[in-house]
């Protein structure tokens, strides 16, 4: 998968001046045979801190290395202000995390007080305004603390990506859908770019390549990802000739940021101009790691892009769309599975989801676009859709969104995706999420959140929370239990 971030681990001692220096090292080095004894890698860096001029020893070693997350290593209860100073001047993904004493033995003289020292680096922190990631429970022995840190991995990996990301636009964000229409003002807070353009400027572009030598090897890679799903072979040569002018757009445009998503106009005047309909090429360039917005969903294009960063797989992006009838409910649904008629819904989107998503992917035409622009005709330019039904398994499904006071909020919940026939149309599955009649109404609707959610195949929350909380932000809402209210939720009803 491409457009990701490589993390780059490395581990740092530290140690109070009075506790024995060599405790720390002795315990550092048996992380690191523990994280290799797990099957990863991690840079130790020799340099041990206890004062300040250890610490920037430390730091030029961490950057001769090319370490871009750093877990700093409470080895004995360490030097408060230098590891902390640390932190703050590497300006990467941070994991602070303290060792256990190991036996009965050490008690006596060679306690490293390191539950103690973590109390004092959390304050520090929070003095110098470095967000670092500190697990649940952050005093751990040898092999414990390299799980924890191969946790912090994908989080490492996403606050990366996020923080040297671009999100390219295509199109005015559309007038039918406001809530997608959000603020972007809290994006640039978190280091990301933001390049709007019209749609002309991408017509321009399409124009351009219309002989393009490499449509035909694109096409050929389409006819064998598509199989005996390419029912409308005649449209590829269109769709390919998109998919090659985005890509060059990329190119062109990252400028000085490394990773880059999309949020693109997609319906009507698309269909009309560009003569296709472009989900299957969003669900192409997803696939290999280059997210793309529907209906230019800014937050939408961001929020697919942590997922792909957390979990290196294809995310899609989805409608919370429509109700499962009753009748289906009681007929694949309700003896079969745990869920009660409101914790399911149909989760849709025309043909953005990419063919490893789906059951049985088929090239088809967009059924309500062909309603209004070609009524009665052969379908043509509103061919290019990836349609089929969604793969069963647990997926997480979550949203970041900057609200109408520009302040970042979110919301998380893990779910399933069914093995149900949905007998319906477009990128479409039976999704079930525990308590979701009540997620629907106080935080989703109560909140203000837009139709639109990402998807990520896997449940993902416990790292996604992570990230979000790292991010800065203060509203991570999930799907409460019964027996918690949420704040809105009449008490008595």
């Amino acid at each position: 998968m491409i457009n990701i971030p490589s993390v780059k681990l490395g581990i740092v001692a530290v140690s109070r001046d009075c506790f024995p220096i060599d405790l720390s090292q002795s315990r550092r080095a048996d992380v690191v045979k523990a994280c290799q004894k797990q099957g990863f890698e991690i840079v130790e860096i020799k340099a041990t801190v206890e004062n300040e001029s250890d610490a920037m020893q430390a730091l030029q070693e961490i950057r001769d290395n090319e370490v871009n997350a750093l877990v700093v290593f409470l080895g004995n209860f360490g030097p408060e202000g230098p590891e902390t100073m640390l932190a703050q001047q590497f300006g990467g993904p941070v994991m602070f995390i303290a060792a256990a004493e190991e036996n009965i033995g050490v008690l006596s003289s060679r306690r490293g007080d390191a539950l103690c020292g973590m109390l004092n680096a959390s304050y520090n922190l929070q003095l110098r305004g470095v967000k670092a990631y500190i697990p649940e429970y952050p005093v751990c022995d040898a092999e414990q603390t390299a799980d924890e840190i191969k946790q912090f991995i994908p989080i490492a990996r996403a606050l990366i990506g996020v923080s040297k990301l671009k999100i390219i636009s295509f199109g005015p964000r559309p007038y039918d859908f406001l809530a997608c229409n959000a603020p972007i003002a809290p994006l640039f807070k978190l280091g990301i770019n933001v390049q709007e353009n019209s749609e002309l400027d991408l017509f321009a572009a399409f124009n351009e390549h219309k002989d393009d030598a490499r449509i035909a090897e694109v096409v050929a890679d389409m006819e064998k990802e598509l199989g005996d799903g390419n029912n409308m072979p005649g449209i590829l040569p269109k769709l390919a000739q998109l998919e090659i002018t985005l890509l060059d757009w990329i190119e062109a445009n990252k400028g000085a940021s490394e990773y880059v998503a999309l949020a693109n106009k997609c319906w009507p005047a698309f269909q009309t101009q560009f003569g296709c309909v472009p989900c299957y090429v969003n669900s192409r360039l997803t696939a290999r790691g280059i997210p793309v917005g529907c209906e230019v969903d800014i937050y939408g294009a961001l929020s697919e892009y942590i997922g792909l960063c957390l979990t290196e797989d294809a995310v899609t992006l989805l409608d919370i769309n429509n109700s499962v009838p009753f009748e289906m409910y009681q007929k694949s649904i309700e003896k079969q599975t745990k869920y009660d008629a409101q914790e399911v819904f149909m989760g849709f989107h025309c043909g953005n989801t990419p063919m490893c998503k789906l059951t049985k992917g088929e090239m088809k035409y967009q059924l309500i676009m062909h309603r209004g622009l070609e009524a009665g005709k052969e379908p043509d330019i509103t061919r290019g859709t990836l349609e089929g039904d969604i793969i069963p398994g647990e997926i997480t499904f979550y949203r970041l969104q900057g609200n109408k006071d520009s302040v970042l909020k979110s919301y998380v919940a893990h779910g399933e995706v069914l093995p149900v026939a949905t007998e319906s149309f477009g990128g479409i599955g039976v999704f079930a999420i525990p308590e979701m009649g009540r997620f629907y109404r106080h935080v989703l609707v109560e909140d203000g959140y837009p139709h639109h959610g990402a998807v990520a195949f896997g449940h993902v929350g416990k790292a996604l929370f992570s990230v979000l909380k790292l991010l800065g932000v203060e509203t991570v809402s999930f799907n409460q239990p019964k027996g918690m209210l949420y704040k809105s939720e009449n008490p008595f009803a």
